[in-house]
């Protein structure tokens, strides 16, 4: 790392786009069809690069230049968890110094293996799509289709959205059309997949209760968000799971999470924690796992919005024991290259390439960067 001293860096946003509009979820409305994408990306005196996501300004990466990328590893030769936006680009920086893809440097030393290349991940495009729709059979009609899209490019594992009745449809009506629609993307996506379904706070108790229960032969594998965050709810949902025999994991954590929920996740009372990958961030995400590993808790890192977390999130498999899967948000950004990565039988597969495997096409991103964002050298 003697020679690794940063000269150059770039800022800019990129724009991507999914394949269909995402709709509403039980609190918001429609989330659009397109990703913005903020990359930023450091090259060294002796031309090598890195890049990954962040939001950079001018000020605080003019302290970067001239500093050596070592200067931002910790004594186990992780990226230190105070790098704050650039993490990401040190990350991949790294790789490409040392030639190795990120998987192998969070778990140095590790014999490779076929399965830690392979992360079970999940279409998490299935929205609430449906409000405009009268029929409730036509709405879950609809998500199904939505099921069958994903399942025909290789996804085996589905997130569906619900809380209808939270606040866009009477209460009663919202629910039943949760259950629906719940059914019809189990019969469309087979007996083999697994079903998650996410509230966003979006439910109390007894509906929650009462959705679980109604979709008990769905065969759901978390509920993610039912309500907003308490312990005793949660504690008491735990209980009535199990007298009702219904191994339904309850997952939380991809925002606004109380300071307790991992004293929670410890004493049993919530089985995956979802911290967002940028937000909490890789090197805390280590940290993280490692404790959850040790309490038998799993781990599956939430990301929304900035397509580059579908590649990112699954390099923390190989380190963490209880990673349970990558959420993908299905887009494609022009100058943004991942065809190193693709989606198989229900997993993402992990290139061998440096860093986190992903590439610029170097005449859109230099645009982008004239065009909003900063370069200083």
């Amino acid at each position: 790392m003697e020679n690794a001293v940063i000269d150059r860096i770039e800022f800019a946003t990129l724009v991507g786009k999914r394949p269909r509009q995402a709709g509403h979820n039980s609190r918001i409305p429609v989330h659009g069809s397109e990703v913005a994408v903020p990359l930023i990306r450091l090259t060294t005196a002796d031309g090598a690069s890195g890049f990954g996501p962040g939001r950079a300004d001018e000020d605080s990466a003019e302290m970067l230049l001239g500093r050596n990328a070592g200067d931002f590893l910790s004594a186990d030769g992780r990226v230190r968890d105070d790098a704050g936006e650039y993490e990401f680009p040190i990350w991949d920086l790294l790789g490409a110094l040392k030639d190795e893809p990120v998987h192998r440097l969070v778990a140095p030393g590790k014999s490779p293996r076929a399965e830690d290349k392979r992360v079970p991940c999940y279409d998490t495009s299935l929205y609430i799509d449906d409000l405009h729709l009268d029929s409730d059979e036509a709405a879950a009609a609809l998500i199904a289709e939505e099921g069958r899209y994903g399942y025909a490019r290789s996804h085996r594992n589905f997130k569906i959205k619900v809380g209808r009745g939270a606040r866009w449809m009477p209460l009663e009506k919202g629910t039943k059309r949760d259950i629906l629609v719940v059914k019809a993307v189990r019969e469309a996506v087979g007996p083999e997949a697994r079903i998650m379904i996410d509230a966003n706070n979006g439910y109390n108790l007894n509906i929650a209760k009462r959705a679980l229960a109604e979709t008990a032969d769905c065969n759901l594998y978390w509920l993610e968000e039912a309500f907003q965050e308490d312990a005793a709810l949660y504690e008491d949902l735990q209980e009535w799971l199990a007298r009702e025999r219904l191994p339904v994991l309850i997952a939380d954590g991809e925002g606004g999470a109380p300071p307790e929920l991992m004293d929670w996740a410890r004493a049993g009372l919530v089985d995956v924690i979802q911290y967002d990958i940028f937000s909490h961030g890789f090197s805390n995400w280590l940290e993280t796992g490692a404790k959850l590993d040790s309490w038998g808790v799993r781990a599956a890192p939430h990301h929304y919005g900035r397509h580059a977390g579908n590649y990112i999130s699954g390099h923390l498999a190989a380190a963490v024991k209880g990673f349970t899967f990558v959420e993908w948000d299905e887009a494609t950004t022009p100058g943004l290259d991942a065809s190193a990565y693709r989606v198989e039988e229900g997993h993402v597969i992990l290139p061998d390439a440096p860093g986190f495997g992903l590439t610029l096409e170097e005449d859109v991103f230099r645009a982008a960067v004239k065009d909003g964002g900063f370069e200083l050298s």
